[in-house]
Order: structure tokens, then C-alpha cells, then sequence
């Protein structure tokens, strides 16, 4: 057996891969970036301001017209190695239009760095946020996380966080947390598709496994998950869930009526739906 009830690589890349269950997978990405295009030329933004020393570690902010506005931070998905933070500017829409600030965050990619590296961009990413939130409108202490996919993976890493030790920052800097289709055990990927890209060690596993990882926060944590998709991100999902519940952690998993892996982000266009929504009574 290689990971859990999985006995091949056939077997783990049919469940982890999004593409062999959505037939119209490339037209959904396709949506993504034409999406992204308008988003950008139609709203007010500052794209790719530096957090970092590598020329990967930007971000974009969509500032909310509202003075001292929410915050909310969102990481792309992309399976550690593809697209950038530029390709989900879509995704600000709905926060904007409900009086959120949006900052999307782009990050280096595997393999030119470990995902170990992406983790620690990722946290730097927030601390920058914090600090300079009221360089463009916002409220550092209404700041919110989501993130798709592999995004949704680094926003659990986030829980597990030492902000004060490392960062000097309070250790409830975020107010909510949303992993959207979310990855929580690193198991499956080195037998996988994906390990020529990834190159996961059992060290890297387990250092960046948010299942295997104490919280430093009771923040609240919303798990959702396309009701199309495979079993195992329903299960990650799941598991993480209970695993944060017995840590002491307000944590709510929900499957997602007629979403797949990639349409469930489409939430965040126009008006938005209910992931502002909840988004918004976290920033209360």
C-alpha cells in the first residue's frame, strides 16, 4: 500500500487530479483568466508590490473604497507548481463589492523552491499585510485568510503558525480562516503525478501536513468542498475538520451543492455569494 487505501499511482492520480473527474476543466481555467482580465480592468488595483527578497513574493491589492475596510487574503491554487496570484483577480470582485479589501498573494513555485519555502512566503505574506495594512486602507485587525487548492493548503498552514515567536504579532492576527477544496495530509504526493515537480521528502510531509500540525489559535475555520468532487478532498476536508474540533478549534466542514474542484471559486464573482458572506460576518 503506498497511502492509505491506495495501492497505486493510477489509483491516487484519479482521485487528486481535478482534471480526470471534470470534463470541461480547461474551459473552467480558460474562465478564470478572461474573468481575471475584467476584474482588473475594471476595478482599482496595485499589483505585484513586493513582501520578499525573490522576485516571486508579490502581491496585488484591490483597495475598498470604505476607509480602514476589512481585509481578506487569498492564495492561489496551482498544485504548488502553476499560475500566479494575477490569473484569480476575479476572486477580489465579490469581496469589493462588499466592502473588503482584497489582497492576492503570489508566491515562488515548486521546484525551483520547496514547498517549505512557499510556506514561509505565505506567512511572510501575511505579516507584511498586517504591517502595512493602513499604507492602503485597510484594518490590520480585521484581516481574514482564504485560499483554493493548494492555496487552501497553505491557509492551514497558517493555523499552525508561530506569529508571536517569529513575526512579533499577536497570535490572533487572522479572524477567519476558508480553505476552499483544501489539502491537509501531504501523503498521497510523492507517489503521485505530481512528485517530479513537488520532490516531497517524508521530512517535507510531515513539516507541511496542517493535519499532523498543533493550531496556535482557536481561529474559526470554515472547510468547503465541491459536492462533485473526489472522495479524498471531501475526506482531507473531513479529517482536518475533527482534527481541529478536538484541538479546541470553532471548525465547520460543508459540501458545496453542484460545485466541482474548479467552478467552486466562482462564488467570489459579482455580487458575491455565500463565502463573502461569511467572510464578512468574520470581519465584524
Amino acid at each position: 500500500m503506498l497511502y492509505h487505501s491506495f495501492f497505486t499511482q493510477e489509483e491516487i492520480d484519479q482521485e487528486y487530479n481535478p482534471r480526470f473527474i471534470v470534463e470541461n476543466s480547461d474551459e473552467l481555467i480558460q474562465s478564470y483568466l478572461t474573468e481575471s482580465e475584467r476584474v482588473s480592468g475594471e476595478y482599482p488595483n496595485i499589483p505585484r508590490i513586493s513582501y520578499g527578497s525573490s522576485a516571486e513574493e508579490t502581491l496585488d491589492i484591490f483597495s475598498s473604497e470604505i476607509p480602514a475596510s476589512p481585509i481578506h487574503i487569498f492564495f492561489h491554487g496551482g498544485y504548488w507548481h502553476s499560475m500566479s496570484s494575477r490569473d484569480f483577480a476575479f476572486v477580489a470582485e465579490g469581496l469589493l463589492r462588499n466592502g473588503i479589501t482584497a489582497v492576492l498573494i503570489n508566491y515562488a513555485l515548486c521546484p525551483k523552491v520547496t514547498i517549505s519555502e512557499i510556506v514561509r512566503q505565505a506567512r511572510a505574506a501575511v505579516a507584511w499585510t498586517y504591517r502595512n495594512a493602513m499604507t492602503f486602507g485597510g484594518n490590520p485587525e480585521q484581516i481574514t485568510v482564504s485560499g483554493h487548492s493548494a492555496g487552501g493548503h497553505l491557509t492551514g498552514m497558517l493555523l499552525s503558525t508561530k506569529w508571536e515567536k517569529e513575526y512579533g504579532l499577536a497570535s490572533d492576527i487572522i479572524k477567519g480562516m476558508l480553505p476552499i477544496s483544501g489539502l491537509f495530509d501531504l501523503g498521497a504526493f510523492p507517489f503521485s503525478w505530481l512528485q517530479p515537480k513537488l520532490q516531497l521528502s517524508p521530512e517535507l510531509v510531515s513539516a507541511n501536513s496542517p493535519l499532523l500540525l498543533k493550531p496556535t489559535s482557536k481561529t474559526p475555520v470554515l472547510l468547503a468542498v465541491g459536492a462533485d468532487e473526489s472522495l479524498e478532498f471531501h475526506r482531507q476536508s473531513q479529517e482536518y475538520c475533527t482534527f481541529l474540533e478536538k484541538q479546541g478549534v470553532p471548525a465547520k466542514y460543508i459540501s458545496v451543492q453542484r460545485k466541482n474542484h474548479f467552478n467552486i471559486i466562482h462564488d467570489f464573482l459579482g455580487d458575491g455569494g455565500n463565502f463573502c458572506r461569511q467572510i464578512s460576518e468574520w470581519s465584524c
